[in-house]
Formats: structure tokens, C-alpha cells, sequence
């Protein structure tokens, strides 16, 4: 008999396995030794009415059936993916309108905000794909649940529903603004509460609406103000401007304007005989075209909760009454409660923070749609007159007391609190804070122009006060030299008209529309070629040259304005301009009276800078630029610059000219430069040989010709003009050529003259240096009129003691043509005959060639000449042969002496090398 411990080791026995044996199986082991087939059931997953789905295999419906989970996160993804869906799919819109938009309109007021979020995104994308037509019918829902968001008890409920707000402003202007008779009123309620009628908090015992402040809103009080009102504004604009324009129509937004109204009915005459075979479709309107009368009386909220006027139409001055009385109150609280703020920060009343400029700029906005509210202008009128009653002294208290305004600028530090709060409200704040402050001084200029009534006395003189603080900031503003938008031009021109309406006394207004006009045509830029179609605009501008002749020096200051608006308008190449200027130019150009010679000296600078925009210049006109260079009337720098001027605009200057009609012809052209380089014309030179005044010096010997001296202020402007005249002619392309013609006309007006005075002396010894070429030999007329310049000349010099200024200019145009002009040095000597002078001539003589003598460059010139010059010297001497010699003689031969003496070394000098 087994013990128990020997029936353990028999269960537990190890199987001993020997090497190279398999291995024995279990008893348990599995038979894999089989084959399977799968089997295929495709239409077993297919729902019956399957469609397009998200990543997560979620169609239209499951997404809209989970819009309505207690989850909120469920809800969030849920509107992530209608959006995705809808991308993909964007026929489902169209489709799926009514759903998708009701479902996503009622979580306007859910409670989590990131789901409010994802369904303004979608909101916005739906916009963009659906148009305003196929959106109206579900509109009213819109318009509902957007009422209940903005008037919500949780203030994150009442942001988010600004959100929403510009959407439909973005995209549904229209829509949106036939529901204006709630949408005003939730705007109201959004930066007030109502008040009661007896109440601790109304002493009037009338009611009304007083600014709350909430402490539970991500941003300040003065904040939300101002994006509620950025909204507003939006939307009062979206009022006005989907407002019909057609005549005899006030507004068709709203159900109101059909109460008392009725639509003409016209019959529609119908040919059915011409459609019995036809395929196409008729369509008949109800009321043959007339607009449909609805037979809906629905209204979203009750009248007795509407403000006093807002259960009517925007179409008349007593409606925009009822709504202005409420909300312009309120505004006004507003800007005192921000300005109050600024006025601790700062002592200049007329320095406004960012935020309280932006504040003021919507303000003033709301108060410009308000009047256009009503489109008739007599109701414009009533509405105006009871803003003035109202309004006008608090506006001059509140708003005209320290205007104009300018931006205050603090230096604040980065707060990370400022960047949240930034990005927990995306409203119209930031942009709303930056407002230039012109805009806001021209929108209050606007706004407060418009309470000045017509026509009355008494208003006239109680408004001179604002209304001159006005237009000195219209001046300055226009004055300043910034270039000004176009909307800012458009604004101004608005408020200077109004003033010149309604004021009788209209000197002032009417000037400074001119002013206005002047400064503003200056700083249009794109609307400028615009606005030079209009056919009044091209005839104001033809009637200014006009105006100029006529004005002249009568009025300089109404002359410059001018010529301010010439100039640009030219530049632009006005046509009706440029012909009326080509017409008068001789008038304008006139030496003696035109406007160029008689304006400040600003005003004759514009005037030469016109001269680059004149079509053509003939010769009449020509004649007269050049008598203006020469008068002395103009400065020399205005001279040169006119010169210059006529230089560049002729084809010889080296521009090339696509038109036959060059505007300078060549004859004219030298023409002109050489009257101005003699600076006198043919008359005056001719009255000049039988003149007998005292500044005439006689001729002789040793000045063959008879100089007229002219003024020292008279001779220093012609030198300047005439070394300008040089430069132009010396950039000609053949100087021979230019230099033969110049030699002509020397020979053919100036060669036989008798009497010539010095300036034309000293600009012909100038000038034939400068112009003559190397390989071009002058005639011997041309040297014998130049020798005898240059004697009188010298002559002339020596008498010359108090300008030292006239004497070195005489002095260098005589070294420089004796020093290049060939044979003329020659010349000179070969005309001075010892025995034809009288004795007080002799030292004359001897002073000129100790100059000569003396002067370095000339050197080597005067001992190429030894001969002549030993002559002269050697008949001095003999007619002074005595013991006794004049110091004048000595200093001649000395001259001489050293002279020689230093060519001598010269010359052994280059033996020796």
C-alpha cells in the first residue's frame, strides 16, 4: 500500500526527453490544421438616406442633433464640424439654411463662452456663402435671438452679441436695418438702464435712461461706451445708406411708411397669342410691379417698451426727435465723464487721449447720421433748428470751448493685463483709438455748422464767436502745407459752403471758399484728374490767368493764391489752362506792368516756373522775357533761372522733340539770347546815340568809343545774366556755328553804334572768348569793334575807384579776350599812337600798359608784340627827353625793365635745357 507521499511524486514525475527525440504534445494542445474564408457584407453598414460626413463619419444631422448637449464641449465640436462639413460640402448651405441657422442663432446666449465663439465663426462663414435674398426669410429669427443676446443679464453674452452684431453689418446691411425699430433700443439699454417716473433717481419725475457701470465687463466703462457707440454708428450708417435714393420716396425700411400710403396700381396687358407656342415662363407680379403691400402686423417687442418716437419710421424729423432726445443726453454724459478724466491728467483742455479722442469722433459721428436720418430737406431743416434749441449750448460748452483739439501722447509701459484685455475684446476699440485729430476738428466743424440757421441777424452775430474759431482752423489747416485726403477736402468744402449759405454777410465766407479751393485743389491727388472733367472746374481754371492780368498788384495776396493754383494745374497740363495762359502771357510777361515785374518776390518765382509749362514760345513773347531779364526788376537768380528755363524747353539744348510744333524755334531762340546778352534792344541803343546826359563818357585816342556808364547795381545784374547767357550757349552742339551766327549779329547792331554803354562792352568781351573755337578764325570787323571795346574799356577802368566789383569784372573781360582772342592784343597796340595824344593822355596811356606789364599771363603775349611795344615806349621817352621825368614814365620803363628782363632769363633758361 502506497503512502501519500509516494502517490505525490507519482503525479509530479518528470518525463526524462532524450536528445534527438521530438518532443511529446500535450494533452491540451489545438489542431490548427484548418482553412477559413472571409466573408463580404458591404450593404450591411449603409444607412438608408447616408450623405457626406465629417473625419468623424458625422452627417448634417448628427452634428445639429448635437448642438442641443448639456456638454459644452460636445456642442464646440459639433459647430467645428458643421464648419468643416460645410466647407467641404458648400451645396449643404443652400440646403440646410433654415436648421443650421436657427440651430446656431440660439447659442448666441449660451452660457460657455468658447461656444459662443465657434458659433460666431460659423456664423461668419455661413454669411459669406449665402446671399441677403435667400437669408431673409430667416432673418426675423436672426433679428431675435441677436435682441435677446444684447439685452442678456450676463455682460460676456452682451460682447459676444457685438460679435454678431458686425457680422450681419458686414453682410446683411440691408436686413439689419429694417429691424431698427428694437435693435436702437437694445443699443440704448447696453450703456444705460431705464429709469422710472418718481423715482429716487429721476428728480424730473419724467423717467428716461441713465449710464450704468459695470464692474464685471473684461474692459472700462468708458470702453464699452465707446464700442457700443462704434456700433451704433455702424449701424445708423447702414440706415442711411440702404435707404432708397429715388425721388419722392422718404424710406421703404420698415412696415411703417405703408400706413398712410398706397400704391399706385397699373394694369399689365398681356398678349396670349404670342405665348401659345412659346416655352419660356411669364411671370406676373401682385399689383402689376407695384411694391406688396404685407398684411403682417407682427412686432417683435411691445410699442409701450419702445422709446418715445421708435414705433414709426426713421423718415421724419419729430421720429429722429424721439430717438435724439433720448441718446444725445446720454452721449453728452458720456464725453463729460471722459473729458473729466483728461482734465486731471493734463492742464490743456484741447489735449485728448487716444481713447477720448475716439470717444468724441463717434460721438460727433452718431450726431452727422442722425441728421441725415431724414432724406427731405425741409425735414433736414426742422431737424436742425431743434438741435439748436436743444443742443447748441452744450455743444459750445461741452465740445467748442477748447477747439480745435490735438492728441495727447503719454508714455505708458507694457502691461500684460492691457494685452488680455485686448484679446478678450476683438471690438472696435482698438480701431476706434486711432483717430487722427483733423478728423475729429473737421467732423466738429460739420456737425456745428449745421446749427447756424439761414439768413438771420441776430444768429449771425450770437454765433460770430465759434463760427470765427472755425474758419481761422480752416485756414490753418489748408495754410499748413500737409497734403489733406480727399475726404478731408470734401469735409471742408461742406462746411464752408454751409457758411457761406447761411450767413448773409458773405465777403468773408466767399473768400475763404476761394482760399478753400485754392489750397484744396493743391493737396488732391488721385480725385485731381478726376475732377478736371467737369466743365466748371476747366472754366474756373481758364478765367485765372485772366483774373491774374486784371489783379496784378492790386491785391498781392489774392495774386499769390492765384498763381498757388495756376501752377499745379498747369504742371498737370491742364489744356483749357495752358491755352488761356498762352493767350495772356505777354500781359502776365510784361516788362514794364506785368505781373512779374510788380508781385513780392515769391510770387515771380511761381511765375517763371509756370514758364516751363507753356505750349510755345513765339517771338513777341520771347522779347518781353528778355527786356524782364535786363530791367533789373527781377533778381538776377529769378534771371538766370528764366534764361534757363528757355534754354532747356528749345531743341537746341540737345533734347530731342517728338512734335513738328517745337516750342522754342531756333531763330528766336538765338535771338532772344543775344538781346539778353546786350541787355538792350535795337530802340534804346539807337536813342542812346543822340543822348547827351552826364554819365556819358566822350570819346578819344585812347577810347575809340563812347561809353554810357550805367548804375553799379545795373551793371553787377547784367554781368550776372549775362555769364548764364554764355553758360547756355556753351553747351550748344557746334559752337562754330553758334559763334558765326554771334558774330553776325555783333557786327550787324553793334559795329557801327557810336555811343555804347559798358555793360554791352563788357558782355561782348565775355561772351567772343567763351564762344570762339579754335579752328575759327574772326573776321576783322569783328577784331576792330573788340579792340576798340577793349581800349574804352581800360580806358573806363581807370577812372573807376569806389566798386571794386566793376572794376575786376571789366578788368577780367579784357584780360580775357586780349589773352585768347588772336591778333587782338596786336591790335590794340597797333591803334595807340603816341603823337595823336594830348599831354593829359600820356599817363592814361602809360597806366594801361604798366597793366598789361604786370599782369603774369600776359607776359609772354606782350613780348611777342616786343616791337610794337618798344615803339610806344621809345615815343614816350622822346616826347619826355628831358632831365626831368614824370613818376609815372618811371614806373612804366621799370615795368618794362623787369619784364624784359624776366623773358631774357626765360629764354636762357630753355638754351640751357
Amino acid at each position: 500500500m502506497k503512502t501519500k507521499k509516494q502517490k505525490r511524486q507519482g503525479d509530479f514525475q518528470k518525463i526524462q526527453l532524450k536528445v534527438g527525440k521530438k518532443k511529446p504534445k500535450a494533452d491540451n494542445a489545438t489542431n490548427v490544421n484548418f482553412r477559413s474564408k472571409a466573408i463580404h457584407l458591404p450593404e450591411q453598414l449603409k444607412h438608408a438616406d447616408s450623405g457626406p460626413t465629417t473625419h468623424r463619419q458625422l452627417d448634417i444631422k448628427d452634428l445639429l442633433s448635437k448642438l442641443h448637449h448639456i456638454n459644452s464641449n460636445i456642442k464646440q465640436g459639433a459647430l467645428v464640424g458643421l464648419r468643416e462639413l460645410l466647407s467641404a460640402q458648400p451645396t449643404l448651405i443652400e440646403l440646410h439654411a433654415s436648421a443650421v441657422l436657427s440651430e446656431v442663432a440660439a447659442l448666441f446666449t449660451d452660457k460657455d463662452g468658447s461656444v459662443r465663439a465657434a458659433a460666431v465663426r460659423l456664423l461668419r462663414f455661413i454669411a459669406q456663402c449665402i446671399s441677403a435674398e435667400r437669408v431673409a426669410p430667416f432673418f426675423p429669427l436672426l433679428s431675435a435671438h441677436l435682441t435677446c443676446a444684447m439685452t442678456h443679464i450676463s455682460e460676456a453674452i452682451q460682447e459676444d452679441a457685438l460679435r454678431v452684431l458686425d457680422v450681419l453689418l458686414e453682410h446683411y446691411p440691408g436686413l439689419l436695418s429694417q429691424r431698427h425699430t428694437v435693435l436702437l433700443t437694445n443699443f440704448l439699454e447696453l450703456i444705460s438702464q431705464k429709469r422710472k417716473a418718481g423715482t429716487g433717481q429721476d428728480k424730473s419725475g419724467k423717467g428716461g435712461f441713465a449710464l450704468t457701470i459695470s464692474t464685471n465687463r473684461s474692459v472700462t466703462a468708458q470702453q464699452w461706451r465707446l464700442t457700443v457707440l462704434l456700433r451704433l454708428g455702424s449701424f445708423l450708417q447702414a440706415v442711411v445708406e440702404e435707404r432708397p435714393l429715388e425721388e419722392g420716396v422718404t424710406s421703404m425700411i420698415g412696415l411703417g411708411m405703408w400706413a398712410g400710403e398706397k400704391g399706385s396700381v397699373t394694369s399689365v396687358d398681356v398678349s396670349w397669342e404670342e405665348h401659345v407656342f412659346g416655352k419660356g415662363r411669364i411671370q406676373v407680379f401682385e399689383n402689376s410691379g407695384a411694391v406688396p403691400t404685407p398684411h403682417s402686423t407682427y412686432r417683435l417687442r411691445p410699442d409701450s417698451k419702445a422709446v418715445a418716437g421708435m414705433n414709426k419710421e426713421l423718415c421724419s424729423a419729430e421720429t429722429v426727435q424721439g430717438f435724439a432726445g433720448t441718446l444725445v443726453p446720454l452721449m453728452l454724459e458720456i464725453w463729460v465723464e471722459a473729458a473729466g478724466g483728461d482734465r486731471v491728467q493734463t492742464d490743456s483742455g484741447h489735449l485728448l487721449s487716444a481713447e477720448a479722442m475716439a470717444l468724441m469722433f463717434q460721438i460727433l459721428t452718431i450726431l452727422q447720421l442722425l441728421r441725415r436720418l431724414t432724406p427731405q430737406r425741409d425735414q433736414q431743416d426742422i431737424l436742425d433748428a431743434w438741435f439748436r434749441n436743444s443742443y447748441l449750448t452744450d455743444f459750445k460748452h461741452h465740445f467748442m470751448k477748447n477747439f480745435p483739439y490735438g492728441l495727447l501722447e503719454v508714455a505708458r509701459h507694457r502691461k500684460k493685463a492691457d494685452g488680455k484685455r485686448q484679446q478678450q475684446v476683438a471690438t472696435g476699440t482698438v480701431a476706434g483709438g486711432n483717430v487722427e485729430p483733423l478728423a475729429l476738428n473737421v467732423t466738429l466743424c460739420q456737425v456745428m455748422v449745421t446749427l447756424s440757421l439761414r439768413g438771420q441777424d441776430h444768429v449771425e452775430a450770437e454765433d460770430a464767436d465759434w463760427l470765427g474759431t472755425i474758419r481761422v482752423f480752416i485756414r490753418e489747416t489748408l495754410s499748413n502745407g500737409g497734403k489733406l485726403s480727399s475726404k478731408h477736402l470734401a469735409a471742408l468744402l461742406e462746411v464752408v459752403w454751409r457758411m457761406i449759405v447761411t450767413q448773409r454777410s458773405r465777403g468773408e465766407a466767399g473768400f475763404l471758399y476761394f482760399f478753400f479751393f485754392n489750397k484744396g485743389l493743391l493737396n488732391l491727388k488721385c480725385s485731381f484728374s478726376l475732377s478736371f472733367r467737369s466743365r466748371i472746374l476747366a472754366r474756373w481754371l481758364a478765367s485765372l490767368p485772366v483774373q491774374l492780368v486784371q489783379l496784378c498788384s492790386r491785391n498781392p495776396q489774392l495774386s499769390a493764391q492765384l498763381l498757388e493754383t495756376i501752377h499745379p494745374a498747369a504742371a498737370r497740363g491742364n489744356k483749357d489752362l495752358l491755352q488761356s495762359l498762352q493767350k495772356n502771357a505777354c500781359s502776365i510777361y510784361d516788362p514794364q506792368e506785368g505781373s512779374v515785374v510788380v508781385l513780392p518776390v515769391e510770387s515771380q518765382k511761381r511765375l517763371v516756373q509756370i514758364l516751363h509749362f507753356l505750349p510755345t514760345f513765339p517771338a513777341e513773347l520771347l522779347a518781353c522775357l528778355s527786356q524782364v531779364c535786363n530791367t533789373g526788376r527781377v533778381s538776377a537768380s529769378l534771371a538766370t533761372m528764366l534764361i534757363r528755363t528757355i534754354h532747356l524747353r528749345s531743341p537746341l539744348s540737345g533734347w530731342s522733340s517728338s512734335s513738328q510744333d517745337v516750342p522754342v524755334k531756333d531763330v528766336d531762340y538765338l535771338s532772344f539770347f543775344f538781346t539778353t546778352l546786350t541787355g538792350f534792344s535795337s530802340e534804346m541803343l539807337q536813342a542812346l546815340q543822340d543822348t547827351d546826359e552826364d554819365g556819358l563818357m566822350p570819346s578819344s585816342t585812347l577810347s575809340p568809343l563812347s561809353v554810357f556808364t550805367t548804375t553799379l547795381e545795373q551793371f553787377l545784374h547784367h554781368w550776372d545774366v549775362v555769364e548764364e547767357v554764355c553758360h547756355c550757349l556753351d553747351t550748344l552742339g557746334s559752337r562754330a556755328q553758334c559763334f558765326d551766327v554771334i558774330q553776325n549779329a555783333i557786327i550787324k547792331n553793334l559795329c557801327g553804334l557810336v555811343v555804347v554803354p559798358d555793360c554791352v562792352c563788357a558782355a561782348i568781351l565775355r561772351c567772343v572768348p567763351r564762344l570762339l573755337d579754335v579752328n575759327f578764325l574772326p573776321s576783322d570787323t569783328l577784331l576792330h569793334f573788340l579792340s576798340d571795346c577793349c581800349l574804352s574799356m581800360l580806358s573806363l577802368l581807370l577812372q573807376l575807384e569806389q566798386s571794386a566789383r566793376k572794376r575786376d569784372a571789366v578788368w577780367e573781360a579784357c584780360f580775357a579776350a586780349m589773352s585768347t582772342v588772336p591778333r587782338l592784343l596786336r591790335l590794340v597796340l597797333q591803334s595807340l599812337h603816341v603823337g595823336d595824344l594830348c599831354e593829359e593822355e600820356l599817363p592814361v596811356l602809360a597806366q594801361i600798359l604798366s597793366l598789361l606789364l604786370q599782369h603774369t599771363q600776359l607776359r609772354n603775349h606782350m613780348m611777342a608784340n616786343a616791337s610794337l611795344l618798344q615803339h610806344i615806349i621809345q615815343d614816350l621817352t622822346h616826347f619826355y627827353g628831358g632831365e626831368t621825368r614824370e613818376q609815372w614814365l618811371t614806373d612804366l620803363l621799370y615795368c618794362y625793365s623787369v619784364t624784359l628782363s624776366g623773358h631774357r632769363a626765360n629764354m636762357g633758361m630753355r638754351d640751357i635745357y
